[in-house]
Parts: structure tokens; C-alpha cells; sequence
């Protein structure tokens, strides 16, 4: 390969694909990349026969601590670890939860995952939301993933039960940003960052909808701020579904289980993507959770009786 007059940020890119740019920006400011022992900008240009070396340590997660918290894993080798996620399980720690998380529990199943970026989460589950997540558990795999979901390559579908029939599938394709008044909530908003909702129909039962639907982007909250923004807001999300709907006269076993039902009925059921070492198309899939089995088998019920 021929560098010359290139930038020593891209030519690291080349040489060392890895890792990040992230990551090989950082080595290069703090003078763990060096170029013939020195240390230089990202942007300063090469001449062509130097040599560019790495003397870096990996980072250690020692602020987190490995917990012992029982995981659903789906697939595992050297390089990626799938978990189906339950409800309830906050994936990362934050104000409010320091630790009981899904990193704490991912850091005691593969001690090694102290050693890549938050311990190898490329992407994250509402509390509340079931399903599908993968791990990086090197650095090459955490690169190679974090590329798919920029790239938006890496495949990822949901299945919801929502307030509402819907007349048909389509596309919601609205920026998403912090909300200007509640700041814990997320919106629809110009001044947001692009996001891209794909959804399909089921099944309609007399209220409600049970849909498929495709991230394009990977906003927080996405799926529940856009589905909520047509009005077709996920049973059971306290935070952006508003006044909940009871079909009329239905039988008082599917109103009561409605309104115990304290989660948003969102399942991420399918993940494709490349893996990183074999450069494989793999995917996985997991069936709907029971409370969702049971709140799909009900509202059924429920439409067969009205007939």
C-alpha cells in the first residue's frame, strides 16, 4: 500500500481496521500511536516509509462491577455473545441504577468484556423491552458491529401490540430529539437526528393491532416515539401512549389484564447481521415472551366473541 501525502488518522484507519476511529483517534492524541517514535496530530501527513506503532493497554470497565444476574443467552463464541433480554433488566448502569444491570451480569458470565468499550454493548433495550441484543466481546467484533449499525446494515425486527387498528403497513420517517419541555422523554422534533420506522400488520383485533416493524436507525425510544406519533401508541408504554383503550363490553379478563399490564408490548424478535470474525450473514430469532403470548391470545379471543 502506498500512504504517501495521506493523513495519519486515515492511514491508521487502513492499517489498524480493528479498532475504531474512534478509539485510533484517542491513541494518537495521547501518543500511544506513535509514527518513527513520535508523536503527531491526527491530520498530520505521512511522507511514505515511516513506521507507525501501537503501545496501548486496553481499558478496564473497573468502575463496574461483574454481578452474578442470570442471562437467556441465544449464541456464543470468541467474538460475539447473543442474549435475549428480559422485561425489567436495565441494560446499562445509570442515576437510579448503579449496578443490577445487564453489563454488571454480561462482566460476570465473560470477565474479558472488563477490557472493550462498555463492556462490548453496541446497542441497548429499553428497561422494559424484550429481546434480541448482541455483544462484542474483543475489540475487532466491537468495531465490526459498531460499523454495522452506522452503516445501518445490521438487521433488526420487532414485533409490538399497539392501540389502534391499523389499515394497513408503512413507514414513519421523522427526526427524533430530546423532548423540549420533558427532558427524560424523547420526540418528534425538526431539529432531531434522522429516524427510520418501518411497520407491518399482524393481525387486527377489535382495538388493537398486533404489528411487525424494521429499524433503519437505532434512536432511544424509536419505535414507541414514532408509533406514538401516527397514534398508534404500544399497549402498556406509561410514557407515550397516553389514556389507555378498552374494547367495549369486552370480557372483564382481557380489561383487567390490559390494565395490569405495566410495560410497552415491545419485542425485538429478529437480528441479522455479519459476523465480525467469519464474515458470515447469521441471524437469530426468539418467540414473543409470555405476557405478550397472552395479551395477543386474549385480544384473539376477545375478537371471536364479538362476532
Amino acid at each position: 500500500m502506498h500512504f504517501a501525502g495521506a493523513r495519519l488518522d486515515q492511514v491508521s484507519a487502513q492499517l489498524f481496521s480493528d479498532y475504531s476511529r474512534s478509539r485510533l483517534q484517542l491513541w494518537i492524541k495521547s501518543g500511544e500511536l506513535r509514527v518513527d517514535g513520535k508523536t503527531l496530530k491526527p491530520r498530520a501527513k505521512l511522507q511514505g516509509g515511516e513506521l507507525i506503532e501501537i503501545q496501548a493497554q486496553a481499558e478496564s470497565c473497573g468502575e463496574w462491577q461483574a454481578q452474578r444476574i442470570a442471562l437467556d443467552i441465544v449464541f456464543e463464541d470468541h467474538h460475539i455473545l447473543v442474549i435475549n433480554k428480559p422485561a425489567g433488566l436495565v441494560v446499562h448502569p445509570a442515576a437510579g441504577h448503579a449496578d443490577g444491570t445487564l453489563l454488571n451480569a454480561i462482566l460476570y458470565h465473560a470477565p474479558v468484556l472488563a477490557t472493550v468499550p462498555r463492556a462490548g454493548i453496541v446497542h441497548r433495550l429499553d428497561k422494559d423491552t424484550t429481546g434480541l441484543m448482541v455483544v462484542a466481546k474483543n475489540l475487532k467484533a466491537h468495531a465490526h458491529l459498531v460499523d454495522q449499525l452506522q452503516t445501518r446494515s445490521m438487521g433488526r425486527e420487532y414485533e409490538a401490540v399497539i392501540s389502534g387498528v391499523m389499515t394497513g403497513g408503512g413507514c414513519v420517517d421523522q427526526p427524533i430529539g430530546r423532548h423540549p419541555v420533558h427532558r427524560k422523554k424523547m420526540a418528534v422534533i425538526p431539529t432531531g437526528k434522522p429516524a427510520t420506522t418501518h411497520y407491518q400488520v399482524i393481525k387486527r383485533f377489535r382495538q388493537h393491532t398486533h404489528v411487525s416493524l424494521k429499524l433503519e436507525t437505532g434512536r432511544t425510544h424509536q419505535i414507541r416515539v414514532h408509533m406514538a406519533y401516527i397514534h398508534y401508541p404500544i399497549v402498556g408504554d406509561a410514557t407515550y401512549a397516553g389514556r389507555m383503550k378498552i374494547p367495549g363490553s369486552a370480557d372483564p379478563a382481557l380489561v383487567g389484564f390490559l390494565r395490569a399490564f405495566k410495560r410497552q408490548a415491545l419485542h425485538a424478535k429478529r437480528l441479522q447481521l455479519v459476523h465480525p470474525d467469519t464474515g458470515e450473514q447469521v441471524h437469530w430469532e426468539v418467540p414473543l415472551p409470555a405476557d405478550m403470548q397472552t395479551l395477543i391470545g386474549m385480544l384473539d379471543e376477545d375478537l371471536l366473541a364479538s362476532d
